[in-house]
């Protein structure tokens, strides 16, 4: 007979491979211990934007309840939901702080009720709350406690988040939000403002390469992927003309297949670096 633990990890796992994202979330680089974790913190985040995006009615009274359900996840006592009673396991044993959690449903709390933004310091100070956390969380999960590792990581999300902007201007219009600058709209029209979007993901994406070098090597691969993924869908939305308010673009099989052959080429030269290391080689 199946635990709890494991029917929440089951339904846990059905929401990472139910949903197209632009890169392997939990890749055959991860160590096959730490899998179950990241398909937890994946369900965690696709279910608070689902909660946000998909959910008819009153999304903010819905996130609120998530938010009570969170609280006993960190309280120890046995959470409502499968995914947060699956979370509370990684919670016990990576000794995570509820704060990143908590800033990931106060974004999508925001959401219901800022539709633009008009400036980049106003779209960044929310993208704090809504992308940087989850790349602390996976650091921790790679038992990386490292300020500068923090730093780098929140330039990853955030630039991963900025190519998603970019990459679902028309599935946000659908919503009546949009991420794209107003400012820039004004001034360089949609593809302009599409494409300043991209030159600033593509800008934060570049931590990544300093990022990666400071981790071992299957997770430097990991991270590497997610860099790729991100560096892939910009790509894709140029070659669409940046015209993503009409048509959004995706990382084809074949891309992400070459995306992992570069990731496993990354794990070679980290694995290389790291033996020259020890023996003393320059």
């Amino acid at each position: 007979m199946s635990t709890e633990l494991e029917l929440a990890d089951r339904w846990c796992r059905g929401l990472l491979r139910g949903h197209y994202e632009n890169f392997l979330v939990a890749s055959p680089f991860l160590p096959r211990e730490l899998r179950p974790h990241f398909a937890r913190l994946y369900a965690y985040c696709r279910t608070v934007d689902d909660l946000g995006d998909e959910s008819e009615g009153d999304a903010a009274g819905r996130l609120r309840l998530w938010a009570e359900d969170l609280d006993r996840c960190f309280a120890g006592r046995p959470p409502v939901h499968p995914v947060l009673f699956a979370l509370a396991d990684t919670v016990r044993r990576f000794e995570l702080p509820q704060e990143p959690f908590r800033d990931l449903v106060a974004a999508n709390l925001q959401d219901q009720s800022v539709r633009q933004y008009r400036a980049w310091p106003e779209l960044h100070d929310y993208c704090r709350r809504s992308a940087a956390p989850v790349g602390r969380v996976v650091l921790r999960l790679l038992r990386v406690r490292d300020d500068a590792a923090d730093v780098l990581s929140d330039d990853v999300c955030v630039g991963l988040q900025l190519a998603n902007f970019a990459q679902d201007v028309s599935v946000d219009a659908a919503k009546g939000r949009t991420y794209l600058l107003q400012g820039e709209i004004g001034e360089l029209g949609v593809p302009g403002a599409v494409r300043a979007m991209c030159e600033r993901a593509a800008a934060l994406l570049r931590s990544g390469r300093e990022l990666e070098a400071m981790l071992a090597p299957r997770p430097c691969a990991q991270v590497a992927l997610y860099r790729m993924g991100g560096e892939a869908i910009l790509d894709a939305i140029g070659r669409a003309r940046y015209r993503t308010d009409e048509r959004r673009p995706e990382v084809s099989l074949a891309t992400k297949a070459r995306l992992m052959l570069a990731a496993f080429l990354e794990l070679g030269r980290a694995r290389s670096s790291r033996a020259r290391g020890a023996t003393g080689e320059v």
